[in-house]
């Protein structure tokens, strides 16, 4: 048989989230060793990946547009180039001000470019399997704490923070700019797994769609569920230090999340295609919420891993169902400029949770009330996500029964 190159997409979205997803993230481990090494406080330097989350909700509603127009090559080689650019300029910054501004609106631009542009054009090259392809993409994404964390630990041992950050930006460059010459844009028209352009098209516009109750539903939904795991994600290894761990083993804490997250996305996936992707969406935040609020009661090493197996598997096996969704409601020679939208609104929530994490730690010396407040947020998601309307193709299947 032929490869179908929607697998060589997938793989290749893969690992171009992995790489800029983990960058993003990797400030994560930054956090401590650059509040040592330049006084500045951890709820400023938390600011900074707000701010990245904000870039790279609005950066990825244009990148979604440009994607839909131009196609999804010329955005991810945009992305890789700034990617790279954002992280060595913002390695030699003297200020926590040029910091923000360089890391927040430069590394999450390019972010955006590289998120929901993949995301959306891997769901326009399958029919069947759709829900597996999305997750094996952002699976790429769950490697990245078991890769680009450790190495940014590493480096800091090794050398200073501005080093590591100067050495990550560089590979971002060697890794992403060639990988991204391997994406392109599904067929028009196509034999099995591939979705044909005007597929479920009922000549929806762009307005319609970001007004209809879909959208609305699915974007508060992702809204909610990112402003309730992004503190929890980012917080967790300055918690874990904070509870007496070594930094490095707090590290691996991070690495087992990603790792679950692994296995999460396959499970979901695959439970998405078999169960449907709402119902299995709905389980997943309401794991997600109890697996975030179990944090407030961890201190040790052990408890940790355990907690971050269920809630890595949680998120990760969550956030690939959104795109699916979408793609149900939406036609696809719109689906990069709809999804793209969602991303920016669900990029809100992601920006509360690092920073009011830095700003609970730096009032009250702990960060309990983050976990409690995720936990009530979490159960918020699971709320709304029931409110989904149903999908096109069985309110039309429903319409032909007989009465």
């Amino acid at each position: 048989m032929k490869l179908h190159y929607g697998w060589v997409v997938v793989a290749a979205g893969a690992l171009m989230g992995c790489v800029a997803i983990g960058c993003l993230f990797s400030l994560a481990v930054f956090l401590q060793p650059m509040t040592e090494a330049t006084g500045w406080s951890r709820t400023g330097i938390s600011t900074a990946m707000t701010i990245d989350f904000l870039a790279m909700g609005v950066a990825a509603f244009g990148w979604g547009a440009l994607t839909d127009r131009f196609g999804p090559r010329i955005v991810v080689l945009s992305g890789a180039v700034l990617l790279g650019l954002g992280l060595v300029l913002a390695s030699r910054t003297t200020s926590l001000l040029q910091f923000q501004l360089v890391y927040g609106l430069i590394v999450g631009v390019a972010a955006g470019a590289i998120f929901a542009p993949t995301i959306a054009t891997v769901t326009g090259w399958f029919d069947t399997h759709r829900s597996l392809a999305v997750s094996l993409v952002s699976a790429g994404m769950g490697v990245a704490p078991m890769t680009i964390s450790p190495f940014a630990s590493w480096l800091i041992s090794s050398y200073d923070w501005r080093t590591a950050q100067l050495v990550i930006g560089i590979a971002a460059w060697v890794i992403l700019i060639p990988t991204a010459f391997l994406v392109r844009r599904a067929p028009v028209a196509g034999g099995p797994g591939m979705a044909a352009a005007a597929s479920g098209d009922n000549g929806m516009t762009v307005g319609m769609a970001l007004r209809s109750p879909q959208f609305i539903i699915l974007s508060a939904t992702f809204f909610a569920c990112c402003a309730m795991h992004s503190g929890p994600i980012f917080h967790t290894v300055s918690y874990a230090i904070a509870c007496g761990l070594a930094p490095l083993a707090a590290v691996t804490i991070y690495s087992v999340e990603g790792l679950a997250g692994l296995g999460g996305r396959l499970i979901f996936g695959l439970a998405g295609d078999r169960f449907g992707a709402k119902p299995t969406l709905v389980v997943g935040l309401l794991i997600q919420a109890f697996a975030a609020g179990a944090y407030f009661y961890t201190s040790h090493l052990g408890e940790f891993y355990a907690v971050a197996v269920v809630f890595g598997a949680a998120y990760g096996g969550v956030m690939p169902l959104y795109a699916v969704i979408a793609r149900e409601y939406f036609p696809m020679r719109i689906m990069g400029t709809v999804f793209g939208a969602a991303a920016m609104i669900s990029s809100l929530g992601m920006a509360l949770g690092p920073a009011l994490g830095g700003w609970i730690f730096d009032h009250f010396g702990t960060y309990g009330w983050l976990y409690v407040g995720s936990f009530a947020v979490g159960l918020g998601a699971t709320a709304i996500a029931l409110f989904f309307p149903p999908f096109p193709s069985r309110q039309r299947a429903t319409t032909a029964q007989p009465a």
